[in-house]
């Protein structure tokens, strides 16, 4: 079977099942992002089933995934969606929870797309595992048009997913250690960078 049709089954499986994966177009953006500034490898926060890492994997055969994802059902499905497509020598699953998740390894680029409510927390966390220049992208940014709307209407927990989006975006914005640029594609894709003088400074410190 060919990849185009293994992926469109992967897409109607989520459709069907309720899994949420990126928007196509939002994938399109990312994966292009990815060939264009020559992204190795990259570190996943979130599986779901697979979608993401895939079509990553899939932009040349010199990238490597690891994607983190807690949700055991999930898990599973993407560990059979990698091995049908045949990346499994390049795309690594790791059942976990991503916040007691440690690793040492360095990355060209951080793709966040897990729980919402945790993106300050996973980019705090794992952007000191980029490598000099890396990128970490987030989505979801807009989430369905909701940030920056009107509240009143939603119900409690959607209202603290919301604001909870909106303080990252603020401190996407604040944070004097990464250049940000925000993205009306998808649902809402942020691309950062960390600062090339922070880049130069740390680079000193270690000699």
């Amino acid at each position: 079977m060919d990849q185009e049709y293994l992926i469109r089954k992967i897409e109607k499986y989520a459709d069907e099942k309720g899994v949420p994966i990126m928007e196509k177009e939002g994938m399109n953006f990312v994966t292009e992002f990815i060939r264009l500034n020559k992204i190795k490898n990259i570190l996943e926060i979130g599986s779901a089933i697979g979608y993401s890492a895939i079509n990553m994997a899939l932009v040349s055969d010199d990238v490597t995934v690891t994607t983190i994802e807690r949700d055991k059902d999930r898990y599973i499905e993407a560990v059979k969606n990698v091995k049908k497509l045949g990346l499994d020598k390049r795309v690594t699953l790791i059942f976990a929870d991503a916040l007691e998740f440690n690793t040492s390894e360095k990355y060209d680029m951080i793709f966040i797309d897990a729980a919402k409510s945790q993106y300050t927390k996973f980019f705090t966390k794992f952007s000191c595992n980029l490598n000099p220049r890396g990128y970490v992208i987030t989505d979801n940014i807009n989430f369905h048009g909701l940030v920056n709307s009107d509240k009143s209407k939603m119900s409690r927990n959607l209202r603290q997913l919301i604001t909870k989006l909106e303080r990252y975006i603020t401190f996407l914005k604040e944070n004097k250690r990464f250049k940000t640029r925000f993205f009306e594609v998808g649902d809402g894709v942020a691309i950062s960078r960390k600062r090339k003088d922070v880049d130069d400074e740390e680079d000193t410190n270690k000699d």
